[in-house]
């Protein structure tokens, strides 16, 4: 790829991850903070490709994007669940 291409990916991509993190911790609900932390997952893993490292952007997009956004949501749910039963 060209040396600028390059760079202008690398960029987006540190300044996309830094935003979504700035999001999640920044957000007023809880689930908006779970989908932010998962386009920060996206975005380092975008970045480690740009790295030429597919196998650590792959364990990445598995694991920080994917994974961790599904128990996440299965936590919220649970304790949603558990407050309307205390109602």
């Amino acid at each position: 790829m060209n040396g600028v291409l390059v760079f202008i990916l690398n960029t987006l991509a540190i300044v996309g991850a830094v935003a979504a993190a700035a999001v999640a911790v920044h957000a007023v609900r809880l689930v908006d903070s779970v989908i932010a932390l998962a386009a920060t997952g996206s975005f380092i893993s975008l970045e480690f490709i740009l790295l030429q490292a597919p196998d650590v952007a792959i364990a990445e997009a598995s694991v920080g994007a994917v994974l961790s956004t599904i128990l996440f949501i299965i936590a919220l749910r649970k304790v949603n669940a558990h407050k309307e039963d205390r109602k």
